[in-house]
């Protein structure tokens, strides 16, 4: 019988997996010095003598042992000791097959990496049972029979084999080290493609595409940033802005909803009701000792912040004042804001009439800059009490950036508020910089709503279908103008508080110091009702508002510098 005909069962005898073997069991060496002897026939012509004899049986002892505890490459290694070119070729083929197919066992079945970075979890256990490790030994002395009987199985460089398996290995190492997660990095990709965007199209087409696999509406804050800002460089780059623009609108919820989204915004948020803290203490402070209160107020808001006041001067000793209220908004076609005026007009005089405060409604619909002191009405009674309001309206007018050669809309409605002297000026406003320069303004618009995602996912379930309202007829609305849209078409136009200052004081304005009461309780209401990484901070008579350190709002009081209205 040949050699390699009795390979399959000697194998099979060689790789039996029973740690309860004793390997120096008499009995077991006695079984199988046959078994060495039918392998000395493959040796050098040398004849064994009958010592010699039983060292190979020593020898093929070590062999089944070695082979037993094979755990990998460096096993190989200890096996090239015994050979040393003695053993026939067949069986070293069938162990070191075995090797291989043990030692990729503990290689990763899959380099690639999944989306959180961690390594794919093979499929299978590495373990095996008695009856598939012996199935799988079969299979590879079969492989080598075949192999040899057609003449294909050479004598193994093992030296270069090993090598080999040290490279595999080292490079899965490689691999592994390598293969961390690819971290998408959305700031900086919406930076690069507003880059591209001003000299290679193309290439912003790409970053555009790539930014848009990683954002969504309903992800986390960074998503939701990224969908907002994505569509804003789509506008852009496509010119398509007004589309965009009307899909907003045409997808806009109703007036329910959105009233119902902007309440549970600001039971979540403290920027609104900190606001209204601010003016309404401005003004009524302003209104101690009078009869007479007249507002005028720029910019369109559903009527909140007067009806708090409304309520606030019912109660004051004394008895309320007469109140008056001059309404300046924007004519805004397809918007019907003489609707909403007179929907305000009704509800605040229902509000003043139950709590028998005496009250007048004016809406003025115009361009802020063309609404002059004359236009007013503001034949002021001697013990009335003048009081202007801006609550973050004043971002939308055009600057010196559009308007040239003539005193821009800023300039000339703050010159407007000094000429009527009133008693108190009240300015918020939103902390940006949306200069004219694309990329100055997309950064810093960037910065500013990445404060303000964040404190969204922070404050508002990530689920919550009011607050998708929220982010797309609102913040959505605002990031698509500011980024799409240039030149007179562009209404987002945010200045820092800094700069506002001095506009104001170039205008005549003489800004007053915060009310400390006022400040106090703004204190008092953020901290003890909202989430804690909501700041309250002052600077130079400003009061400021932020998140996580970043200021996005400020607000300030002013009076005319001279005498003031009533005098």
């Amino acid at each position: 019988m040949q050699d390699h005909l009795a390979l399959p069962n000697i194998a099979r005898i060689l790789m039996e997996e029973d740690d309860d073997i004793d390997e120096d069991n008499p009995a077991l060496l006695k079984a199988q010095r046959p078994f060495a002897q039918i392998l000395s026939s493959s040796m050098h012509a040398s004849t064994l003598t009958a010592d010699q004899g039983g060292a190979l049986a020593s020898d093929m002892h070590s062999l089944s042992s070695g082979i037993l505890k094979f755990k990998g490459v460096d096993e190989v290694r200890s096996l090239l000791l015994l050979a040393n070119g003695e053993f026939s070729t067949d069986i070293f083929s069938t162990a070191f097959l075995k090797g291989m197919e043990e030692a990729k066992k503990f290689l990763p079945t899959n380099s690639e990496l999944t989306t959180t970075g961690e390594q794919d979890q093979p499929k299978e256990k590495s373990s095996r049972g008695r009856k598939d490790w012996s199935n799988e030994v079969e299979a590879d002395v079969s492989r080598t029979d075949r192999l040899v009987e057609a003449g294909a199985c050479e004598v193994f460089d093992f030296n270069q084999m090993c090598s080999s398996m040290d490279n595999e290995t080292g490079n899965s190492n490689k691999k592994g080290r390598k293969s961390k997660a690819r971290v998408i990095d959305l700031h900086t990709l919406l930076i690069h493609c507003a880059k591209a965007v001003m000299d290679d199209r193309r290439r912003a087409g790409e970053l555009l595409k790539e930014i848009q696999q990683h954002a969504s509406p309903t992800g986390d804050a960074t998503q939701r940033l990224a969908y907002w800002f994505a569509e804003g460089l789509e506008a852009r780059l496509t010119g398509t802005g007004s589309q965009v623009y009307g899909t907003l609108t045409a997808k806009g919820t109703s007036a329910v909803a959105h009233s119902e989204a902007y309440q549970e915004f600001i039971s979540a948020c403290c920027f609104r009701n900190v606001s209204f803290l601010f003016a309404n203490r401005a003004i009524f402070n302003a209104a101690v000792g009078r009869s007479r209160l007249h507002i005028v107020d720029y910019g369109f808001r559903y009527g909140f912040q007067w009806s708090e006041l409304l309520r606030w001067l019912a109660a004051r000793d004394g008895g309320p004042p007469e109140v008056r209220i001059t309404h300046i908004d924007l004519p805004q076609p397809g918007f019907h804001p003489e609707k909403h005026m007179k929907e305000i007009d009704s509800r605040l005089t229902d509000i003043a009439r139950d709590l028998g405060v005496s009250f007048k409604y004016r809406a003025i619909l115009a361009q802020w800059q063309t609404v002059s002191i004359e236009d007013l009405d503001l034949d002021l009674e001697p013990d009335e009490v003048l009081a202007v309001n801006d609550l973050y309206n004043f971002r939308t007018l055009m600057d010196e950036s559009v308007v040239i050669g003539s005193p821009n809309p800023r300039d000339t409605v703050l010159g407007n508020i000094s000429k009527m002297k009133p008693d108190v000026f009240v300015q918020s406003t939103v902390n940006g910089s949306y200069g004219t320069f694309f990329l100055s303004r997309f950064r810093e618009a960037l910065f500013f709503y990445s404060a303000l995602f964040d404190m969204l996912d922070a404050t508002m379930p990530r689920e919550n279908k009011l607050r998708l309202a929220l982010e797309r007829n609102i913040f959505g609305w605002v990031v698509l103008n500011a980024i799409a849209y240039e030149g007179k078409d562009r209404v987002e136009r945010c200045e820092t508080y800094k700069h506002w200052q001095v506009r104001n004081q170039r205008a005549g304005l003489r800004q007053l110091p915060l009310d400390r009461e006022t400040v106090k309780m703004a204190r008092d209401m953020v901290k003890n009702k909202y989430h804690k990484d909501f700041l309250i901070d002052e600077d130079h008579h400003w009061l400021l508002q932020g998140w996580k350190g970043r200021i996005l709002l400020a607000h300030s009081t002013w009076e005319a510098d001279g005498a003031s209205s009533h005098c």
